[in-house]
């Protein structure tokens, strides 16, 4: 009995050697993959504790552990949050900051939008050509001979007007007839300048019938017929369409035309009164003639609407309105510009806050750039500046008009201030390429918007990865630490079986 169990105790030492010598191998490496895992581990991560509670939520994680007694779950988040916390700030600052950079050159981008749109204005060669134009009062009219209106080629300066004959049209009348009486057959000619209406006239045709079929004719002259009822019957008008000489028309039939239509032709070949005319005026004595009553072209830029014959002065001046409108204008978007800008720069000392683009390299350099321009004198202009304009700076960088300086600037000599600003190397000019230059779509504010752009797609990418690294790291681990749960437990075995194995070894010694 003795021997039987001395073989048995033997057989389960070498068993129990044998395991114990293959659980020191394991318990070796494991220790190797745990240290070398840990020593990679850095940073947190705010985006890795959803991956991990993702994972946690399976199951695999909160089942580990069980057998060790250790807090697996706690251990692996831990460790993944300290490896992913730097890399995550990187991005997330960085991503940041550029969103930030972006906003802020996107706002500036913006003001300086309202700025190039009053200094397109204020340099416009169409606000310094607007003119106006006033025919001086006579003795018949408080408004003299007409109105003028102007275009921007007109020429300031006063002319001396003469009208002696307004443009008429032609127009003439025949006798009376009773009403719905037929004037007889043939064919009636009507012909202005070269072209001629040949209509048929029908026995049954009334003067009525006649005036439709004339002004429904497709290939109508240049006449308008009515028939008017008077006192002594009804009486066929004939009226040009047009004023003038040249539009004036003459009535006659064919020779198969009845003796009644021939009569009515001759009485409406013979205009009286009612002869065409064209204007006739002079010009600062220059004569003058037109077709019509609004004269062009005898006036550079200039139409006159002749409405009474007589003597009058016309005076054509430059109009400061739209110069005055556009230095005003500009004023106030500088200032627009200046409370953004302001904005954008500034430092709030009580509580630390700073605006997007405080010291921001291209916002110094367009603040740099313009002062530097609206500070210079043009040379070769009798006004110089805009300070001799009017326009000064105030102490917070904004712009403060002097109406009363710039109005009487405008009507000393309008075409200085003009050179002021929108000669080659006027101030306006200088201001306007300045800005385009920053806001053009291929300028320095756009390139810096879109590189930021690129940027926060670039860092969008890094996360991506970053996230994916983090998870394949996470499942490393978690294999790592079901195997140090397996070891332990089985050590844990180990141990309890050799105890009682001692604990047997001893009872037999001792019976």
């Amino acid at each position: 009995m003795r021997h039987d169990r001395g073989v048995r105790q033997d057989d389960f030492a070498r068993s129990d050697m044998s395991s114990i010598s293959s659980v020191g191998g394991s318990a070796s490496a494991l220790s190797s993959a745990i240290t070398g895992s840990s020593s990679s581990s850095t940073g947190s991560s705010s985006s890795s504790g959803s991956e991990i509670a993702n994972i946690s939520g399976t199951g695999i994680l909160s089942t580990l552990g069980l057998g060790s007694g250790l807090d697996v779950s706690s251990i692996i988040t831990a460790l993944v949050n300290a490896a992913e916390a730097a890399p995550q700030a990187d991005i997330t600052n960085q991503t940041n900051s550029d969103d930030n950079q972006v906003a802020g050159l996107t706002a500036l981008s913006t003001a300086l939008t309202g700025l190039q749109s009053a200094l397109s204005e204020l340099t416009s060669s169409s606000t310094y050509q607007t003119y106006t134009a006033a025919f001086s009062a006579n003795s018949t009219s408080a408004s003299g001979v007409g109105t003028a209106t102007t275009l921007p080629d007109a020429t300031p300066g006063s002319y001396s007007i003469d009208v002696t004959q307004l443009a008429t049209a032609q127009t003439s009348v025949s006798s009376a007839y009773s009403s719905g009486t037929a004037v007889g057959a043939g064919t009636l000619d009507i012909t202005v300048g070269k072209n001629t209406l040949d209509l048929s006239v029908s026995a049954s045709d009334s003067l009525e019938t006649i005036a439709s079929n004339i002004n429904n004719a497709s290939n109508n002259p240049g006449v308008t017929a009515n028939v008017i009822a008077g006192a002594n019957g009804d009486q066929l008008v004939f009226t040009s369409q047009q004023t003038g000489t040249a539009n004036a028309f003459t009535v006659s039939t064919s020779s198969d035309s009845s003796s009644g239509l021939t009569a009515l032709a001759s009485q409406l070949n013979s205009p009286g009164t009612g002869a065409a005319n064209n204007a006739e005026l002079t010009v600062d004595g220059i004569p003058v003639t037109s077709a019509t009553n609004n004269v062009s072209g005898a006036l550079t830029g200039v139409t006159m609407s002749l409405t009474s014959t007589g003597t009058s002065t016309l005076t054509v001046a430059q109009s400061t309105a739209p110069i005055s409108s556009a230095v005003n204008d500009f004023v106030t978007a500088y200032n627009n510009y200046n409370t953004d800008v302001g904005e954008l720069a500034s430092y709030n000392s009580s509580t630390g806050q700073a605006g997007v683009l405080l010291g921001d390299p291209t916002l110094d350099a367009i603040q740099t750039q313009l002062s530097h321009v609206m500070s210079s004198t043009v040379q070769g202009n009798s006004i110089g500046s805009l300070a001799s304009l009017g326009i000064t700076r105030n102490s917070d960088g904004s712009l403060s008009l002097n109406s009363e300086t710039l109005d009487n600037a405008l009507s000393s000599d309008p075409s200085t201030v003009q050179n002021l600003f929108a000669s080659a190397n006027g101030i306006g000019t200088q201001l306007n390429s300045l800005v385009t230059n920053y806001n053009s779509s291929s300028g320095i504010l756009d390139t810096r918007i879109n590189d930021l752009q690129t940027d926060v797609k670039n860092l969008s990418t890094q996360q991506t990865a970053l996230n994916t690294r983090m998870a394949t790291y996470q499942e490393q681990l978690v294999k790592q630490y079901s195997n140090l749960d397996t070891l332990m437990t089985s050590l844990d075995n180990t141990s309890s079986y050799l105890t009682d194995l001692e604990k047997q070894s001893t009872s037999s010694s001792s019976s």
